[in-house]
This record gives C-alpha cells, structure tokens and sequence, in this order.
C-alpha cells in the first residue's frame, strides 16, 4: 500500500515544500538573491501578469475566495466521508490518499506564497531606494517632526470639500474613485521612485468590509490573486492611506513599516487635498505615538496645535473602533496576524509599525536639509 501512495500522480508536488524552504534560506543569508534575482525580475513579472488578469475584475476575487472556501471545504470533507464509508475494502487507501492531497495542497500554497511574498521579506529595505540616512534621532527631532505634521495636517483638514452632519470629515468621491486616484498617484510616484513602478491593478474596495472591521483588519494584500483588499467601511480619513499601504505590498514591499512610508509618500504625490490629508494623518498619528512613548508632556504640546476638525475626525475613529475592541474574533485575528509578521522576520509583530517614524525623521531632516 506504501508503495501505491508513493506513486500516487500527485505525489511529486510534495518537492515543493523543501525547495519552499530552501528559497527562504537563501533569501534570508543573502538579501542580494532577494532582491536583485527575486524582487527584480521573477516577482515583478509574475506580478504584474496576475495583477493585470484579476484588475481586470471591478470586484475582489481575493475576497470571494475566502468567503466560499469554507463552503468548499466542508462540501470535500463529506464528499471524502461519504466515499469512505461506502468503500470500506479500500477505506485505508482512500484515507491515505485524502492526506496525501492535503498535503499536496498545503505544499502548493506554501510554495506560491513564497514566490508572491515570503522572499520579498528579505529584499533590500525600500531607504536603499530612497537614499534616506537613517540614524538615531533624539527626542527634539521627533518634537519637531510631529509638530511639522499636525501643522500641515491642519491646514488641509480645513480645505476638504465635504464633512458629515457632525462635523467628521467624508470623502467627496467614491471608493472606486479614489482606487483609480491612487493608482495615479503611484504612477506620478513612481517618476521619483522607479522602483514603484509597474503595471498593477487598483486596489479592491472590500464588499464585506464591516466583517474585516470585526477583525481589527483595514486592508489585505491577498498574494495569490495579487489584489491589494481594502476596508471601505472604516473612518474616511484612513482609507486611501490604507490603499497606499496595501499597493506597496503588491509592489514588492511587505515590510509594515516600509508600507506605511510608501503610504505617505504617494499620498502626498497626489494632486488631491483630501488623499494628501490622509497621508498626512497617518504619519501623524504614528509620529505621534512614537512621541508620546518618549515624553508624553511634549507630545500634548502638539496636541495643542490640533485643529477642531483634526479633533473630530480623531474622535470619531476611537469611537468607531471601540466597538471591535477586545472581542473574541479581534482577539484571535490580532494573534494571528502577530504571529505571521514575526514568522516573516518581522521580529516586532504587530508593533513594527512603529518604525516608520525613522523612515519619516530621516525625510524630514533631508526636505529641511538638517542632514
């Protein structure tokens, strides 16, 4: 019988998961193979074939994939179930076999991930492209930073075209087109920054976004449709930042805190106040953080400089994630995605997020040739 499933068609594909394994090594003890052989010419090209098939779709093919895989699943399970106990001569062969795809399956996702995203972990970090010095930087660098970036987050909060009943800024467009803005941004970007260029899909608003709110989740760069997946449902201030962010991935970088800069970065290359804006507060609020964490009576200087519009909008993001906070399903969703990003060398976890202030300090001091 070993003999049998040794040969069975399928079994070749289990090769997959040690040459898995052996293209992480490499990448891992050489960041040159990532990036010059891998990120440069094999990534790139796989990616923007696929991207350009599924951007075809006005709807995320990501997303249906996983709404219906749990359907799928548990349809094979009884099928498999049914054939073994009607087939009780062969019911050890089959139960053999139905591991054996598993596993074939299993080495077939794991190895297309590692050709999607896994290397691109280790490639050069994106300050290699963007010739940015980066170093240590003391508390009054930081102070200066964020205070820079609540000034200017002030200024377009004022000029946004439309704001809800209670004040809250709302977006002026739809989601679809303010995907197509970004889209265009990164190809303006992209003339500074070549190595963001590329013929890519637009992101994907998500039609389930309240579900992924539930998660604590604002967007998905799925690697195997190439789709950058975002939630639309979240405070209209976070949503083309978050675009920005999932693009980056699509584009090759999937470190958090490099997506994040990149996020910014092509914010503010847009010709729109409102994408500029959000740009804008997301590198606030995480320099702002980064400051709190160091002096807390520095950081509510700058409070002091927040305009009643930034206030508002604030506000009404703490109230809206509040709901989701410490819920069973935000719980185990906030461990998993922790434990993928330090499975990925992200050594932080969910707190590598935070890094991005350097990438922003070292941006500054060039804009304003403290260097």
């Amino acid at each position: 019988m070993l003999k049998k499933i040794i040969k069975y068609k399928r079994s070749y594909l289990l090769g997959l998961i040690p040459i898995s394994f052996l293209l992480i090594f490499l990448a891992k003890q050489n960041s040159f193979i990532a990036e010059q052989i891998f990120a440069l010419h094999i990534y790139k090209w796989i990616s923007q074939i696929v991207s350009t098939i599924t951007g075809i779709l006005p709807f995320s093919l990501a997303e249906i994939i996983v709404v219906t895989l749990p359907a799928v699943i548990l349809a094979v399970l009884v099928v498999f179930i049914i054939q073994l106990i009607k087939d009780k001569g062969k019911r050890r062969l089959r139960l053999l076999k139905g591991i054996l795809n598993i596993l074939c399956t299993i080495s077939v996702l794991l190895f297309m991930f590692v050709l999607m995203a896994g290397i691109n972990y280790y490639r050069y970090p994106f300050s290699y492209y963007s010739k940015l010095n980066i170093r240590d930087s003391s508390v009054e660098e930081l102070y200066a930073l964020t205070e820079s970036l609540a000034i200017q987050a002030g200024e377009l909060r004022a000029q946004v075209p439309e704001t809800d009943q209670d004040g809250v800024y709302r977006l002026s467009f739809s989601d679809y087109e303010l995907a197509d803005k970004m889209h265009d941004a990164y190809r303006l970007l992209s003339k500074e920054y070549p190595i963001l260029g590329g013929f890519y899909g637009s992101p994907k608003p998500v039609f389930f976004s309240n579900a992924m709110s539930h998660t604590e989740i604002t967007g998905i760069f799925f690697p195997f449709t190439m789709e950058a997946n975002v939630n639309v449902d979240i405070p209209d201030y976070s949503i083309a930042s978050t675009m920005g962010h999932e693009l980056a991935h699509l584009r090759g970088f999937m470190r958090e805190d490099e997506a994040n800069f990149i996020a910014y970065l092509v914010s503010m290359e847009s010709d729109s106040v409102e994408i500029k804006y959000s740009g804008t507060m997301l590198a606030l609020i995480i320099s702002g953080n980064a400051l709190y964490s160091q002096d807390p009576d520095l950081y509510f200087e700058i409070r002091d400089l927040y305009t009643d519009g930034l206030l508002l909008d604030i506000k009404a993001n703490s109230s809206y994630w509040q709901q989701f906070n410490d819920t069973a399903i935000s719980t185990v969703s906030n461990k998993i995605n922790d434990t993928y990003l330090k499975a990925n060398s992200q050594e932080d976890g969910v707190k590598s997020y935070g890094r991005m202030v350097d990438l922003l300090l070292a941006k500054y001091r060039k804009d304003n040739d403290l260097e």
